[in-house]
């Protein structure tokens, strides 16, 4: 037996005293009893006495001093100390009290007895868990092994999680073989987090064998595996699991339906996402605080939806909530509605950070710079603006024509505030320093996110690339390309715009067949950059065939905007025909820009005829965009000497309210 004084030096500087205020009359109306307990009526005494000191809802009681004096008084009785159950319950209680230090002094100190119940590790374990030291509780499982204990039931399931948590697949692999090997591969919670276990590490064939293979399912059987492929962005693997469930007699809970839905808007669709909470009312299901707000996310662009669920925030009650609120203000904030983004802003009573950066953003949604910098002036008055503040308001003035300077004055300021960028604030200011050309401050970003360990980041790396290929670095951008060790299709349409905007046509050819080559599929995107490209460069017959493998090849169907850029690389090239032959074949009308290119290149060849009609097609448009138009044609009359109805455009544009852009320079 351990001598009791040197024990109890190990656990306390000096012996607490037994009880205090808080525990007096719960002590007094068991104590009663206590004199005719044996041992395990003693403790099941101590063990509601840490219940009750654990779960008590009094704010003014200190909880950890009461915990160390019943663990005093354990101590000194020693024939409960080598009691393995109440050391679970001490390691418990002192981990719901966030000491973790102290739960893991008692699990050292305690007898070797102890060290053979799996209650008793199985305690450790969740404590390590509920504070997220995954590291800790894999290292304490290797002990338990070691100690020749065998794991149940309740301990695997922790295990499973921490190993899922920690991403290491083989480390996941070995806990399932272990699970077979203990007997437990029929257990319904064990199966449970090895399904919940794979679909976190991005392994859902493997979750879905698993799923497949459990003789018992529950609800959240079901709901952890739609969870998996939510968790991986597979909105289609989602929906089939939720339609098996239902198919099998299942019924969805609020949950489920949560899960799924998250999986669509996680995936950008927006209509399905709003199609299924609407499926979800419909069928009676009541919606979650967490599923409202994840619809609420996608209805930033589509306003009276975003009245409808606000209308259902309302009516179940969950306007007060203030996540709910805070969504609320940045939908309305993308959607332009500022005054009830700023109403619902001022109907918090206890404003968090969070919806401070909230209010800001939708400011800068709506490019209102004042008020975004006013509401930041106001932030900064009562609490420290974090990394968020600062890129929201950045932001603001980065999508500003007019105040981008503005935005790297801000960066400065931030510096200065010794807080720290994060990826999207670098990727935000060095937009700006492409579009003012701003290399050497561009450069000076770049040895920032060198000394910062953020370069690698691909949000930056991205930004590295567009700020030098603007800036006519291109050596230096295609060196952080190269350096680019995960490259994602926007960094290969980067610079093959880049290279498009040089009049490096065949360099772009370059990077696209290699973008191919490399198993990256071309978006949208890539197609304008690719045939812009090829327009600029004069390779007429290369655009032309990437034209007719769009949809061929690549099963992308053309935009309006790929259909502008070929009636542009005809036109350039002189081909008057063929670009009117594509003008002719399109599916849906032409608009401006199409017409403008088309415009564009009669003013280059002085087809002054063709010019006249085309700029009556624009004009009956009545687009905001057509001020080029008319300046086009005015120009074109001037070249061929037409004065007079070179004035009539210009006094015809004046008379509709349209002003040139003046130019500007750098320089």
């Amino acid at each position: 037996m351990i001598f009791l004084p040197r024990l109890q030096k190990r656990f306390f500087h000096t012996l607490p005293k037994f009880p205090t205020s808080c525990l007096q009359a719960y002590v007094r109306c068991r104590i009663r009893t206590t004199h005719t307990l044996s041992n395990n009526g003693f403790i099941d005494f101590f063990d509601s006495l840490l219940h009750h000191c654990v779960s008590s809802t009094n704010g003014s009681c200190n909880h950890e001093r009461p915990v160390k004096q019943i663990h005093a008084q354990i101590i000194l009785t020693s024939s409960l100390y080598s009691s393995a159950f109440l050391s679970a319950r001490l390691i418990s209680s002192y981990s719901k009290l966030s000491l973790l230090n102290d739960a893991r002094n008692v699990f050292d100190n305690s007898p070797e007895d102890c060290f053979f119940s799996s209650l008793f590790w199985n305690s450790m374990l969740r404590a390590y868990v509920s504070d997220f030291r995954y590291e800790n509780a894999i290292q304490l499982y290797c002990q338990m092994r070691e100690y020749g204990v065998q794991q149940d039931g309740f301990g695997f399931p922790l295990i499973i999680k921490a190993c899922a948590m920690r991403g290491d697949v083989r480390l996941c692999r070995s806990v399932h073989c272990h699970v077979i090997q203990m007997g437990f591969r029929n257990n319904l919670h064990v199966n449970n987090e090895l399904v919940g276990m794979y679909g976190e590490i991005g392994l859902n064939e493997v979750a879905l064998q698993v799923f497949g293979r459990m003789p018992l399912r529950s609800c959240v059987s079901w709901n952890v595996m739609i969870s998996g492929f939510t968790k991986n962005h597979d909105c289609e693997g989602a929906f089939a699991i939720f339609s098996r469930m239902e198919n099998e007699g299942w019924e969805p809970n609020s949950v489920t339906w949560t899960s799924l839905i998250s999986s669509f808007a996680r995936c950008d669709f927006r209509d399905k996402t709003w199609e299924l909470y609407v499926s979800m009312r419909e069928k009676g299901v009541c919606a979650t605080a967490e599923s409202i707000a994840v619809v609420i996310s996608v209805c930033d662009q589509t306003p009276i939806r975003g009245s409808i669920v606000h209308a259902h925030v309302i009516s179940a009650g969950f306007e007060k909530y203030v996540f709910i609120r805070n969504a609320l203000i940045s939908m309305y904030g993308k959607n332009g509605d500022v005054e009830k983004a700023e109403y619902l802003f001022s109907g918090i009573e206890s404003k968090s950070i969070v919806s401070w950066n909230a209010l800001i953003s939708a400011y800068a949604q709506s490019r209102l710079c004042d008020e975004a910098l006013s509401a930041f002036l106001r932030l900064n008055s009562t609490a420290r603006p974090n990394v968020v503040s600062w890129t929201a308001v950045i932001n603001a003035f980065a999508t500003s024509d007019k105040h981008k300077p503005t935005t790297l004055e801000l960066f400065r300021n931030m510096q200065f505030a010794r807080v720290s960028a994060n990826a999207v604030t670098v990727a935000t200011v060095l937009s700006v320093c492409a579009e003012l050309s701003a290399l050497p401050l561009g450069r000076e970003i770049h040895a920032h996110t060198i000394r910062k360990l953020i370069d690698s980041d691909i949000l930056v790396k991205n930004g590295l690339i567009n700020m030098y290929m603007k800036c006519s670095s291109l050596r230096k951008g295609y060196s952080v390309f190269e350096g680019t060790i995960c490259k994602d299709v926007i960094s290969w349409n980067i610079m093959i715009t880049g290279y498009g905007i040089h009049g490096l046509g065949k360099d772009a050819l370059g990077i696209f067949h290699r973008m191919v080559s490399e198993g990256i599929k071309p978006d949208e995107v890539t197609f304008v950059a690719v045939l812009s490209a090829c327009s600029h460069s004069g390779l007429v017959a290369q655009g032309d065939e990437l034209f007719e493998q769009m949809n061929r090849v690549f099963r992308i169907e053309p935009k309006i905007e790929h259909y502008a850029c070929m009636v542009d690389l005809f036109g350039r090239a002189g081909l008057l025909d063929e670009a009117g032959r594509v003008l002719k074949s399109m599916p849906m009308e032409p608009n401006v820009h199409v017409w403008g290119a088309f415009l564009n290149t009669c003013k280059m060849h002085e087809n002054t005829d063709s010019a006249e009609e085309i700029c009556s097609r624009i004009f009956d448009l009545e687009s905001e965009g057509t001020m080029g138009s008319y300046m086009l044609l005015s120009n074109l009359y001037a070249a061929n000497k037409r004065w007079d109805q070179s004035a009539d455009v210009r006094l015809s544009a004046k008379k509709r309210g349209l002003k040139k852009i003046a130019g500007q320079s750098w320089i």
